[in-house]
């Protein structure tokens, strides 16, 4: 993720909706993917100093003050590009819920503004009703508990995950002691409410990227044949755990349960990469004397990025030299691992296999 300069001089972030320098408002443009200070306009728009053009805000931040995505004017939709791919969001009714949506919010935008920047095709259900993407923001029924073992756990309860397009978050996940607990419940090493959002869109991206494709043959020579019964597998996966070797074959314990949730999980650990990476080089990060490099870089084939055959392998060059940094930060701060995993053998070989599926369906090419 990158910063963004103000008119100013300043630094925004992604998060901004107001330049604590000169006191503009901020907002981001999705059609240019970057954050941009605002000057009044006319009827209630607002003009980006970036590029020059006129905005409307999105109708989630005058009611809600819940997305700093803009409209274009003249675009007629209400929505910003990311809210209008919400098909049910929280009661907002119930106070507890609000502050909790607008954490969903916060993760869903990181994500899509990494699917932007990557070219991948991102449609909605206006534009295909049956398998576009779209989010479901679910709490448990009433008197349901948070309490919940695993995801093979009742099915009264609402479940994160995907289905046709549809992926649904509970979001009981944005409250931080809850998604711990579960954690530790499940004996995972890293649970984030962003986490959840790239693996699920790896399941989307499975259906419009693998399944039916002609490299649906080589997914199956490495991940498996995705047609072995899922029920079964998550039953099994949740009665006996991980094979006791699944770091030789696998990047998580939980991707040994299934192709798909394999495919899944490498997908969301190539996203961490390539967004972890790009915000080391917006900061000018070097590790050892050398500069990291951009995966935008790598795929426009500059002279000091992934260019050419071997992009795969000076990215992962630079991803274990940062993950290695960033894990011994986190230890001098007495924190968890910031990336507690091991990319290795047959993992290392399926990542490669989502660098190369990602450079075949970018739709702009920027991979």
């Amino acid at each position: 993720m990158k910063t963004f300069p103000c008119e100013c001089g300043n630094v925004l972030h992604f998060e901004n909706t107001l330049c604590f320098n000169c006191g503009r408002d901020v907002g981001f443009l999705p059609d240019a993917l970057r954050l941009s200070a605002l000057e009044p306009a006319t009827n209630g728009t607002r003009r980006a100093l970036a590029n020059g053009r006129v905005y409307r805000p999105c109708r989630n931040q005058y009611e809600y003050n819940a997305c700093n995505w803009l409209v274009p004017a003249e675009d007629p939709h209400d929505y910003c590009a990311s809210c209008r791919l919400n098909r049910v969001i929280p009661d907002l009714g119930d106070p507890q819920n609000l502050p909790l949506w607008y954490r969903i919010e916060g993760a869903k935008r990181r994500l899509l503004y990494t699917l932007y920047e990557l070219g991948l095709p991102v449609t909605g259900r206006h534009e295909d009703p049956a398998g576009g993407l779209a989010f479901e923001f679910l709490a448990d029924p009433q008197g349901a508990t948070d309490e919940f073992v695993n995801e093979a756990a009742p099915r009264h309860r609402v479940m994160t995950g995907h289905r046709t397009g549809v992926i649904t978050i509970n979001i009981m996940e944005a409250e931080d002691s809850v998604r711990e607990r579960i954690r530790v419940q499940m004996n995972e090493r890293y649970r984030t409410l962003l986490g959840h959002f790239r693996h699920e869109s790896g399941h989307y991206y499975w259906d419009r990227l693998v399944a039916g494709a002609a490299r649906l043959d080589s997914f199956r020579a490495l991940f498996g044949d995705e047609r072995t019964d899922y029920e079964q597998a998550m039953h099994r996966y949740y009665a006996g755990g991980a094979p006791p070797d699944w770091q030789q074959s696998w990047i998580s314990a939980y991707a040994s349960m299934h192709p798909w949730e394999d495919w899944a999980e490498t997908w969301a650990h190539y996203l961490h990469m390539v967004d972890t990476l790009e915000t080391a080089h917006d900061f000018d990060s070097s590790i050892g004397g050398r500069p990291l490099a951009t995966v935008e870089a790598a795929c426009a084939q500059a002279a000091s990025g992934y260019g050419a055959a071997d992009s795969f392998n000076a990215l992962m060059e630079d991803w274990a030299r940062l993950s290695v940094a960033l894990n011994a930060l986190n230890r001098s701060m007495g924190l968890p691992d910031a990336y507690p995993f091991a990319v290795t053998g047959q993992a290392l070989d399926k990542l490669r296999f989502v660098h190369a599926v990602m450079r075949g369906g970018s739709a702009r090419g920027r991979i």
